[in-house]
């Protein structure tokens, strides 16, 4: 290679040190304080020619490419400045070839690269204005590390928004986290800063580093948009892969979710924590892939219709279990990569299986590093805690009124719809978000500009978004975890409500599982809680929820909030399942719930698996496959379960021996008959009323000897009799198990 030599004479050597000691632009440069990086390095035309300077504060010798080869540059600033300046004309992109010293060696590397300063800004006038007006809704392709062409050159664009930033710069391995070498330039005032580095590699550590206009604080952050992470308990952002496009295999079940009329349709989910539900011997985390491998096709045998992952989204703390986020547009690197992901999200399509992820637009995490004071101000959150903080949970509130804020969420939420092909989010704490005064005193919170106590902004936030998942994903749910009786939670936007396809029942579960604490000599005077949902059960499209906050925090297990001895605690857990799986609503179940897994979900460890050596847990296992394949197969078990004509009471009455049954019913009259016994008492020759006459067959029996119980039924049929009984032309005199619930259809074949 041929070496340029270049030697400054002592006259040129003090007119230029001369020009540099004068130059604010460079000494704002060299303090970290340059607004426009472009206004001083880069190619530049003068009144003598051209000009290009060059910050490489590393580099021993540079030379410029022109058109007359490769040519010298001055030193003119011991700290690294270089400068060129000639009658050539120099087009962009400009080529460098530089000479760099190791800074712990004497080794000298010689490369050539790019200036980065010769590059033109590429985002859009168009884009911005979508993103400062809260409408941008894939901002994951504006912001953050986008590898893309420039000029003809292949690299990563960098941009942030920090419109209270004096600089921003970009630092990373590729810089020696030197925030002085790369600043980026900002685009007019809607606070969104961009920079080309060309032929950046893959998989390069980076940060951004922002220095606040007003008090010149530094602080280093990683990229709100970023779609990789280091793993914890680092958290620097990676840059985008080169080859990053996954092929789909599902396109069969996304055809068929665009058609879908989730509202008739059964739905049973099972709720997943990815680091938790199995673990290798040594401890270590399944990966995606290897969750693909074995998750799948343990739900579809179980019969569940869905999973849904409680946040995957990148998190620095196992124990927030994920509801603490700190990247937005990231799965988190504990289990894989994005495609790991992806591969995972295939297999369920693959597999009949539906993939809906908890979602955390109500409030995220303090740590430095992240969203906090991210610009050195409150950005995206309120700056008095009385809007902006979370007591409960030692977290920040996000600003919904702020635009850039909503194009953000909203860009995250399009961002997992539309890139991991999920069939849903479930959005969590919606109930924090709607009321200003959640979980606060008197004096605590500032009311709205009507005086009300209703988050305004937040509510409009909720409505776009759920507008945006209908129109933009057809067949994908919106699931709102919401704990108070606002109403029209599941109702359409253009009828006033907040859009959502579904709500969680919390006080169908809180009743029912108060109910079930209870000794069963007290039941009788606790009736009112199994039946007073029907009060309301229709008023919204409900899931009934049985989540990992009820297993948690002191709560116990399901099998542990049982009463009475092993096995009145394992026939109650049945009689529960029942319960739920033959009321009108969705379903949800914790992993664990279907193994009757005694003590609270560890996030540390796995699933209790050797639990299924208990024959007790091997028949409360059974008997949720068989009732999840029941939900999903006999369509008066799901065909209406958001419709008062699905549902009728035989006797809601018989408190004194805690009893209930019901007809479940589609809509041209099929139907299956549901007696519950919450008692321990088997009740012999036990009438009930019934629509039709003929033989009816029992087709489930929660005391069934395969799942554990007594085996006390009904020999598989009962003829009715045209005795009347509750107001019904037609009755059956059944053998009604003792803390169980069975099941009668007309039809012999299900």
């Amino acid at each position: 290679m041929t070496r340029y030599n270049f030697r400054m004479s002592t006259q040129n050597l003090k007119q230029s040190l001369t020009r540099t000691a004068l130059n604010p632009l460079l000494k704002m440069l060299l303090a970290g304080q340059l607004h426009d990086p472009f206004a001083y390095l880069g190619i530049h035309k003068t009144l003598e020619g051209y000009c290009a300077r060059v910050f490489q504060p590393n580099a021993k010798a540079i030379w410029l490419k022109t058109s007359q080869g490769f040519e010298s540059m001055q030193r003119i600033h011991e700290e690294g400045i270089f400068e060129w300046c000639g009658l050539v004309q120099l087009s962009a992109p400009v080529q460098l070839r530089l000479e760099v010293a190791h800074p712990e060696s004497e080794v000298v590397h010689v490369y050539e690269a790019y200036d980065t300063y010769s590059f033109p800004l590429q985002i859009t006038d168009h884009d911005l204005y979508l993103f400062n007006a809260g409408k941008l809704w894939q901002g994951y392709r504006m912001l953050g590390a986008q590898r893309v062409t420039n000029a003809g050159v292949v690299g990563v664009r960098f941009s942030v928004w920090a419109p209270n930033a004096e600089r921003v710069s970009v630092v990373g391995d590729f810089n020696r986290w030197d925030g002085r070498v790369n600043p980026m330039a900002v685009h007019h005032s809607s606070g969104v800063w961009e920079l080309f580095i060309p032929e950046l590699p893959s998989d390069i550590f980076y940060k951004f580093e922002i220095r606040n206009r007003y008090a010149g604080e530094v602080c280093v952050k990683t990229d709100p948009y970023a779609t990789r992470y280091e793993l914890r308990p680092n958290t620097a952002a990676l840059t985008p892969t080169i080859n990053s496009e996954y092929h789909w295999h599902d396109i069969t079940w996304m055809e068929k979710r665009a058609d879908w009329d989730w509202l008739h349709a059964p739905l049973n989910i099972l709720e997943i924590h990815a680091g938790s539900w199995k673990r290798h011997p040594d401890g270590r985390f399944y990966t995606y892939r290897e969750l693909a491998q074995h998750l799948p096709s343990y739900v579809q045998e179980m019969g569940y219709t869905h999973i849904e992952l409680m946040p995957v989204s990148e998190h620095p703390l196992d124990e927030s279990w994920g509801y603490q986020t700190t990247g937005y547009f990231a799965v988190s690197s504990r289990y894989g990569s994005p495609e790991d992901f992806k591969v995972l999200v295939d297999a369920c399509h693959q597999a009949d299986i539906g993939v809906i992820l908890d979602w955390v637009p109500g409030h995220f995490p303090q740590d430095a590093f992240a969203l906090a004071r991210f610009d050195g101000t409150a950005l995206y959150e309120h700056e008095d805690p009385r809007l902006g903080f979370h007591q409960d949970w030692g977290t920040y509130i996000f600003n919904y009124g702020r635009n850039e804020v909503k194009s953000f969420l909203l860009s995250s939420a399009h961002y997992w719809l539309s890139e991991f092909h999920l069939d849903g989010l479930r959005v969590d704490a919606v109930a924090s978000m709607l009321y200003l005064d959640y979980s606060r005193e008197e004096g605590e919170w500032i009311p709205n500009r009507h005086g009300g106590r209703e988050n305004l902004e937040a509510i409009d936030f909720i409505r776009e978004l759920n507008i945006m998942a209908h129109e933009e994903f057809p067949g994908a749910l919106t699931i709102a975890e919401e704990s108070t009786a606002w109403p029209a939670v599941s109702r359409p936007v253009y009828t006033g409500g907040l859009g959502f396809s579904m709500k969680w029942n919390m006080g169908w579960m809180h009743d029912t599982l108060l109910y079930m604490t209870q000794d069963p000599v007290y039941r009788r005077y606790h009736h009112d809680q199994l039946t007073f949902s029907q009060i309301y059960a229709y008023t919204e499209n409900f899931v009934l929820p049985f989540s990992h906050d009820e297993v948690v925090h002191g709560k116990g297990s399901l099998i542990d909030k049982m009463p009475g001895d092993t096995w009145q605690k394992f026939a109650n857990l049945r009689l529960l399942i029942t319960y739920q799986m033959t009321c009108p609503g969705k379903k949800l179940n914790f992993m664990g719930n279907e193994l009757a897994q005694q003590g609270e979900w560890n996030v540390n460890w796995e699933l209790s698996w050797e639990s299924l050596e208990n024959r007790f847990n091997v028949g409360v296992q059974a008997a949720v496959r068989d009732l999840n394949h029941l939900y999903k197969n006999i369509p008066a078990l799901h065909q209406l379960d958001f419709s008062a004509n699905g549902f009728s009471w035989i006797d809601c009455h018989d408190a004194d021996q805690s009893i209930i049954s019901y007809l479940r019913q589609t809509i041209d009259g099929q139907f299956i008959i549901v007696i519950l016994n919450f008692t321990p008492v088997p009740r012999e020759n036990y009438r009930i009323g019934v629509p039709m006459e003929g033989a009816y067959y029992e087709i489930f029996n929660s005391d069934s000897m395969y799942y554990g119980g007594g085996n006390i039924g009904n020999a598989g049929q009962i003829n009715t009799s045209h005795e009347t009984w509750m107001g019904l032309p037609y009755s059956l005199k059944i053998m009604l198990p003792p803390l169980a619930g069975v099941i009668f259809t007309l039809q012999k074949e299900i």
